[in-house]
């Protein structure tokens, strides 16, 4: 087996999945027979990319390995292949034995074409398996009572398994995900039912029982190189390079000369790259290449000539050499890349492969969720973040959906720390994280600045950005990201009497794994940091908890989510994700209450109550909820909330909760003063299958749960007569989607979408997007004031969550409003009260301290002019959320003359100002929001 085990990105995974299978290879020995001691047969490789690009072999396969000294008879065990969360795939009944200290290897499915055969399979089965994600069983029996989910070592019939990547089941804990040039290789024969130790990701070395590692070759004559050379002839790196994909000396001996612009000979890479700075850079040939080895040992800027063999790793031209160097005299500088233009295909990447750049071109963090595992990120050219196609095309327009695709691949590139490291391996996690700091956040929507050259890479199966030395720390030396949260800090304001939110809370569960389990309610495995101590509940049953492990867990969670909603300002929150204290022998409302409680006890008894249950509910729930908690002080409830009773539609979700509300100042409401929220959790898209409809899992569900809700908010409007309905939650659906199509088509408006731009509350490999949806009908749109998607979690990394306490030496979490959840939650101004007319402001005098003023006085100071929004004796000009607005200068612009945009100024809509040389116009209400900031409240017209 090779040692050369780079780790894999999810990303760089997602780009190359293979096909998926429709279930999974499962193989188990009796009880008796599994052997996690080093005693039984195991699983020893994995390779799921078979015949797809890049491959190095035809066919998919799993290996098994024999590490006793006694022949082990493979009768009643079976191999089961099932999807990362799916079904069998295709099921082998083993025949035969493995000897003693031998090797079974198992053909599957061949993919499109590419790679070479595998060597002479010992058994053939038919499964195609997933090149990134997915599940193989070895069992004895019919493997039916093996669990499906969570940690099943041990689990009755099976004898081994591996679970990689998003994998729904595993032993201990997945194993990394894989590519289309990388399996799945155990690392010695000893099992210790713990997949991401057991299992590293590295080259494909498929063995069958006769102890061959590659097909068998006809007598024939060697092929010649394109380009002969002679033994260590001295030739230009770009002949070495090519313009192909395989080096056309690829197995010569060849001697390059260049200048070392990369040193990783820490970090895992073992080696340097170097560059010809004579090079033409215009010939579709690169000119720098990587040394790998013990012996490829030099100094960042040192000329060096290197004699050695040429060879392919993994899409990666490099020499391993025989002998570095050091010149006397220098071949000169490197210059680096500068723009982004020729790069956007593997092609024109390929041609500078190994080479320098630095972009001075825009870049913008579209993808950290990998960050705390293996120090990398995905970065989109640009401005803005990458979308979800289904975000912004219709799913059943495959050309407007490959569009996106095509585009979002075209502005994909990777950003490596220069290191193999996987953070989350148990050797790993003393070893701080690189770039990821609590000062340095590095959050989806960045702008991303570059202070030092990068290394033009590829590895894991896709393109890199590699610093010149691997990262330590922050790396900001190298390369810097700007402050998204100073945005975010609080939401944008959305004008209004009132605010309406939803806010998914991320699995808040008072009731812990370590509770459960003691109060004799069932088993619980659990996640676990660093030091082994219980953080986030893993599997729990029946019907356990999924959140916290402990209180003191649970505790860091309830402080991140009450920051949040106490920050956010909002009257009324709809709740998805909170515990149904139901299944745990309490009060349906014991989790939600709970949450009340904290939050009164951080702003006052009574601040916050809750809607309580209604009279009847569904007699089969999950044991998650939806709820309502709500400001009293804000407004008032008129009857009784009502929850959609026994719907066959939401037999897999949680059923829609509706609750009339009206303002608090309003006596003995009648339905012209109520307006209803509808709260919503709609069926999840499952992990990263799909249904056939190019919108994850379970679509169809989510379509009959849509409609469902429109009868029964219709039906409680009719009932009620309360024309105002507001539709809030989780509905597991992208706002081109099915489900959302379906509420907009009863006439429902898409808030976020119409009136905010589509700001995302949801980012899922590397692509922003909207889950979560806030829809109102014509009369309830009547009232809203302005939209925003207060952007603290979906786009921040998951290190900063609860779960992920002391998962590493650099402790992210704190008791913050950031990464609450991992969902966004969406605020809604309403305007309950009827404006008045404005009045005219009087004449401007000098801001006098002491004075008193009333709502539209007008005062100078400092040269500039401020009018007052309601009774105050503040200085003007402190803050841009205070009581003065500054009234901007007139700017004399082409169309005329504008108004100069001041941040303390209120916009409601339509109004036109000049900020830095350009025109905008309002959307919506707006204050202290830039008008440059991307989807945000202003449109640009043009320049002044």
């Amino acid at each position: 087996m090779s040692n050369r085990t780079p780790h894999l990105r999810r990303a760089a995974a997602a780009a190359s999945v293979a096909a998926l299978g429709a279930g999974v290879l499962v193989i188990v020995p009796t009880a008796a027979q599994a052997a996690p001691d080093g005693t039984g047969l195991v699983i020893n490789e994995v390779f799921g990319g078979g015949g797809n690009s890049g491959a190095p072999f035809t066919n998919d396969f799993v290996e098994l390995y024999n590490p006793t000294g006694a022949e082990i008879s493979l009768e009643g065990l079976s191999l089961d292949y099932k999807s990362a969360a799916g079904g069998s795939g295709g099921t082998v009944a083993l025949q035969g034995s493995v000897a003693a200290g031998g090797y079974f290897l198992v053909q599957m499915a061949a993919g499109a074409g590419a790679g070479v055969a595998l060597p002479t399979a010992d058994q053939v089965g038919t499964a195609t398996m997933s090149a990134t994600n997915g599940r193989v069983f070895l069992y004895s029996g019919d493997g039916a009572s093996i669990p499906t989910s969570g940690n099943i070592a041990g689990a009755d019939g099976l004898i081994d398994m591996i679970g990689f990547g998003s994998a729904a089941s595993f032993e201990g804990a997945a194993a990394p995900s894989l590519s289309n040039t990388t399996s799945a290789s155990r690392t010695d024969a000893i099992d210790t039912d713990n997949n991401g130790t057991d299992f590293t990701a590295g080259t494909p070395t498929p063995t069958n029982s006769k102890g061959e590692t590659s097909a068998p070759t006809e007598p024939g004559e060697p092929e010649e190189s394109e380009t002969p050379v002679d033994p260590g002839q001295t030739v230009k790196i770009s002949e070495v390079q090519g313009t192909g994909e395989t080096s056309p000396l690829n197995g010569k001996t060849v001697t390059v000369q260049g200048v070392v612009t990369a040193d990783y000979r820490d970090g895992g890479f073992n080696g340097f790259t170097m560059q010809d700075p004579t090079g033409d850079p215009n010939d579709g040939a690169s000119d720098a290449i990587f040394i790998y080895g013990n012996s490829a040992r030099a100094e960042i800027g040192q000329s060096v000539e290197v004699t050695g063999v040429v060879s392919e790793y993994q899409g990666i031209t490099e020499i391993t050499p025989t002998a570095v160097t050091a010149l006397t005299e220098s071949l000169g500088e490197v210059t680096p890349i500068t723009s982004w233009a020729g790069l956007e295909t593997d092609a024109g990447k390929l041609a500078h492969q190994s080479e320098l750049v630095q972009f001075t071109d825009a870049f913008t963090v579209t993808d950290n969720y990998d960050a705390n595992y293996y120090g990398s990120f995905g970065l989109a050219y640009g401005e803005n973040t990458l979308r979800q196609p289904t975000e912004v095309a219709d799913p059943h327009d495959a050309d407007a959906i490959k569009a996106v695709e095509d585009a979002n691949a075209a502005a994909l590139i990777l950003l490596d720390d220069g290191r193999s490291t996987n953070f989350n391996s148990a050797s790993n996690k003393g070893t701080p994280l690189s770039y990821l700091t609590p000062e340095n956040p590095v959050t989806v929507g960045s702008a991303v600045t570059f202070n030092q050259p990068f290394v033009l890479d590829y590895r894991y199966g896709a393109w890199q950005l590699e610093p010149t030395l691997p990262i330590t720390g922050a790396g900001t030396e190298h390369v810097s990201f700007s402050d998204v949260r100073a945005d975010n800090a609080a939401p944008q304001e959305v004008g209004g009497d009132i605010t309406i939110a939803t806010f998914n809370v991320l699995n808040y569960f008072p009731t812990t794994a370590a509770e459960f389990v003691d109060s004799g309610l069932g088993t619980c495995t659990t996640y676990n940091d660093r030091a082994g101590t219980p953080i986030g509940a893993n599997s729990c049953n029946p019907n356990g908890p999924r959140g916290a492990a402990t209180t003191e867990s649970f505790d860091r969670q309830e402080a991140k989510i009450v920051n949040a909603i106490t920050t956010s300002g909002a009257s009324i929150i709809s709740l998805e994700e909170i515990e149904n204290s139901i299944h745990y022998n309490k009060d349906r409302d014991f989790a939600v209450s709970t949450l009340v409680d904290a939050l009164n006890e951080v702003e006052g008894a009574g601040t916050w109550d809750f809607v309580k249950s209604p009279a009847e509910v569904p007699s089969d729930e999950d044991v998650i909820r939806n709820a309502f908690i709500y400001r009293p002080a804000d407004v008032q409830l008129v009857g009784d909330s009502q929850i959609l009773i026994d719907d066959p539609a939401f037999g897999n979700a949680r059923e829609p909760l509706v609750q009339a509300f009206a303002a608090a100042d309003v006596e003995e409401p009648t339905a012209e003063d109520a307006f209803l929220v509808a709260t919503n959790h709609f069926k999840s898209k499952g992990c990263g299958s799909d249904d056939g409809t190019g919108q994850g899992n379970s679509n169809p569900d989510r379509v009959a749960q849509a409609n469902a809700l429109v009868s029964f908010v219709d039906e409680i409007s009719t009932e009620s007569g309360i024309d105002s309905v507001f539709l809030a939650g989780d509905f597991n659906a992208y706002t081109a989607e099915d489900p959302i199509v379906v509420l907009t088509d009863a006439g429902y408006i898409d808030l976020n979408a119409e009136l905010n731009d589509g700001e995302p509350t949801y980012n899922y490999d590397g692509l922003d997007g909207s889950l979560d949806h806030v829809l109102a009908n014509e009369a309830a749109l009547e009232l809203v004031s302005g939209v925003d998607v207060w952007q603290i979690n979906g786009q921040e990394q998951v290190g900063f969550e609860y779960s992920r306490y002391n998962y590493n030496a650099t402790i992210l979490y704190d008791d913050s409003v950031y990464r609450a959840s991992d969902h966004n939650p969406i605020i809604v101004g309403l305007d309950l009260v009827a404006d008045e007319e404005p009045t005219e402001p009087e004449p401007a005098v000098e801001w006098q301290r002491g004075e008193v003023y009333d709502e539209g006085d007008v005062v100078t100071y400092h040269g500039a002019t401020f009018v007052a929004q309601w009774w105050t004796t503040d200085k003007p000009g402190t803050s841009p959320w205070g009581s003065w607005m500054e009234q901007g200068a007139s700017v004399a612009c082409v169309a005329g003359q504008e108004t100069e945009w001041t941040a303390s100024q209120v916009y409601t809509g339509g109004e036109h100002v000049a900020y830095k040389g350009d025109v905008y116009e309002a959307q919506w209400w707006s204050r202290n929001e830039v008008p440059k900031k991307p989807h945000g409240a202003w449109t640009k017209l043009g320049s002044c």
